[in-house]
């Protein structure tokens, strides 16, 4: 291509070290925040892992080349190829050192930065952009020599990434950039050209953007170098001709799709684009909005035994319209929306009506509550084996596109396992997972979001340990099996259960407890990727539910959203006073709100 770019910046090294996760070296303070213990040496700590990356203007480099673009840094010598970026000359300007422990990352990064050099007094004929990068470490003869080139050069464009906090000297450079990057505040700028702003929940251009629903990639990528490939892929993207919709869409999937060391070509991009075009945008976005954050999802789609159940513990009559009564009694609670993204609701439900003869399915949806339906139909004994497993996937492609044009977006399908000394086993849980696998694709294909429930059942004889480990053993093989069959990640939710010890097992875990270890779990076994996680209540009284939720709240910020769909938890105070009695209805809707509103207050940290 004709448009050469020049780009100016400091080269840095990254030192990437994953060290041991023993007890000793994270310390915790009085507010229970975790913090590395930086009292070690080398013959003590571990390392699993050390990686050295060049990052800085390299980045900006590789994802340009990549995109077919002419570019050099300035002062070095560079090739590309599909590894990556390999340096001839190195004058690594600093050093970076990125340490990882448990879930938690620290940076150590020199204190005084080296100014960025600049030896050239003009500028060749073949450069026809200037790009100063985020990592450019700028000073007041850096500018000078800048807009100077800049006057003489009327044919030259400018491209900048202006420092989260601007100095002085950035400033006749921001207003003189045609392309303007920043992840800071413009306030007092006033540039000439487009204004990209860049953050860790997404990129805007103008009124258009596009948001990363959780994207965090600091275990793989610092944010400085994350920021450097959303630009470098913005730029290219405009020099390539492409809309500034397509622009903002291929930084998205080139940080999604992102090696440590190598960042994905331009064709490979443009085809990524034109799969989410067609189907993958929808479900990443109505994934996304089921879990906006400070809100949940209503569990009502307790099938026909489990609703028997209920009603009989409080003799009132399983029939037809007692079960529409309860549900319009729940659907129909005033200020619903405001608490609950989503509702799962039962095939029997989402064909039933309200007293005034709407669709469920419709009054929700106007509401502004996004329907969803249980799809599995129970549970099967393995051959050989108390273990189970669940059915329902034979003429499921068939039942999922009737549900879709009935207006149902999203689906829900359980697994589960006790825990014993023998179970589960491992042929247990991989027959499981393969059919949650199964299901999740199916649904994709028919353009629903799946929820994929591995349930370890409460109502057992084991430790809080032992939770821990068997839901560790679960979700490890449920994400493999779910990438091996090329399920969306970024269009699944997983529904889980808390970390805690068995119903049965004498002993009471606290929420400190609780929190602790689920957020570690979950933080070691669930994809960045995954659109979100919501928890079960699993049998927890209504009150100790909501209790653990908020302890787990309080160790995030998470990768993904977190958030509860509780069945349970949230409907028996309403149901009990309810008891069967339309008269009851109001006051069976007060308790129902406390509790939304219980949970929806504990999603906020205290």
């Amino acid at each position: 291509m004709s448009n050469k770019i020049l780009i100016v910046g400091n080269v840095l090294k990254d030192i990437y070290l994953r060290l041991d996760e023993r007890k000793e070296e994270i310390e915790h303070d009085e507010t229970n925040t975790k913090w590395l213990n930086w009292g070690f040496n080398g013959s003590s700590h571990e390392f699993f892992r050390r990686t050295s990356v060049y990052s800085g203007a390299v980045v900006t480099l590789e994802v340009l080349r990549k995109f077919g673009i002419g570019a050099e840094i300035i002062n070095e010598v560079a090739k590309v190829d599909k590894g990556g970026v390999e340096l001839d000359e190195i004058k690594t300007a600093n050093y970076r050192y990125i340490l990882q422990a448990e879930d938690q990352i620290s940076y150590l990064v020199p204190s005084e930065k080296t100014p960025t050099e600049f030896p050239l007094e003009t500028l060749p004929a073949e450069y026809k952009w200037i790009f100063l990068d985020r990592s450019a470490v700028l000073s007041q003869a850096l500018t000078e020599k800048l807009l100077k080139i800049l006057d003489a050069r009327k044919d030259v464009r400018f491209a900048f990434y202006v420092p989260k906090r601007i100095t002085k000297p950035a400033i006749p450079l921001a207003e003189r950039a045609d392309l303007l990057f920043t992840d800071g505040d413009m306030k007092g700028i006033y540039p000439r050209g487009k204004v990209c702003f860049i953050s860790e929940t997404g990129v805007r251009i103008g009124k258009s953007e596009v948001a990363f629903s959780g994207l965090k990639k600091t275990d793989l990528l610092t944010h400085l170098t994350t920021y450097s490939i959303i630009a470098a892929t913005l730029l290219g993207s405009a020099l390539r001709g492409k809309t500034i919709g397509d622009s903002l869409l291929m930084a998205r999937l080139n940080i999604e799709n992102t090696k440590l060391d190598e960042t994905v070509e331009f064709e490979k991009l443009e085809e990524l684009v034109r799969e989410e075009k067609t189907h993958g945008v929808d479900l990443r976005m109505m994934a996304a909005q089921i879990m906006a954050r400070g809100k949940g999802i209503l569990a009502a789609d307790e099938s026909g035994g489990s609703i028997h159940k209920k009603f009989e513990a409080l003799k009132i009559p399983d029939d037809f319209a007692h079960r529409r009564d309860y549900r319009e009694m729940l659907l129909t609670t005033p200020n619903l929306e405001n608490y609950i993204n989503g509702v799962i609701l039962f095939d029997e439900t989402a064909r039933q009506k309200t007293y005034f003869g709407e669709n469920f399915v419709d009054y929700l949806t106007e509401k502004g509550i996004i329907p969803g339906i249980k799809v599995d139909l129970g549970l099967k004994t393995i051959a050989d084996s108390k273990e189970t497993y669940t059915t329902g996937l034979e003429g499921l492609p068939e039942r999922l596109e009737e549900y879709y044009e009935m207006g149902l977006r999203f689906a829900k399908w359980r697994a589960a396992f006790e825990i014993s000394e023998t179970t589960p086993t491992k042929n247990a849980v991989l027959k499981n997972v393969a059919i949650l696998a199964d299901y999740a694709l199916l649904c994709q294909r028919a353009r629903i979001v799946p929820i994929v429930e591995p349930e370890v059942v409460y109502d057992g004889d084991y430790s809080i340990e032992k939770c821990a480990a068997v839901t560790g053993i679960i979700l490890r093989e449920l994400f493999e099996e779910l990438k091996k069959k090329e399920v969306q990640l970024n269009a699944v939710i997983l529904k889980v259960n808390m970390i805690l010890s068995g119903k049965k097992s004498g002993e009471t875990s606290t929420p400190l407890e609780v929190g602790d270890w689920t957020s570690r779990v979950l933080r070691r076994f669930v994809p960045k990727e995954v659109a979100g996680v919501v928890f079960l209540s699993g049998g927890q009284t209504p009150t100790q539910a909501t209790e653990n939720l908020q302890s787990v709240t309080n160790q995030g910020p998470f990768p993904w959203p977190v958030s509860f769909s509780f069945a349970r938890a949230l409907q028996d105070p309403a149901l009990e006073a309810w008891a069967g009695d339309h008269a009851n209805a109001p006051k069976a809707q007060e308790k129902f709100l406390e509790r939304l509103i219980a949970n929806a207050s504990a999603l906020k940290k205290n």
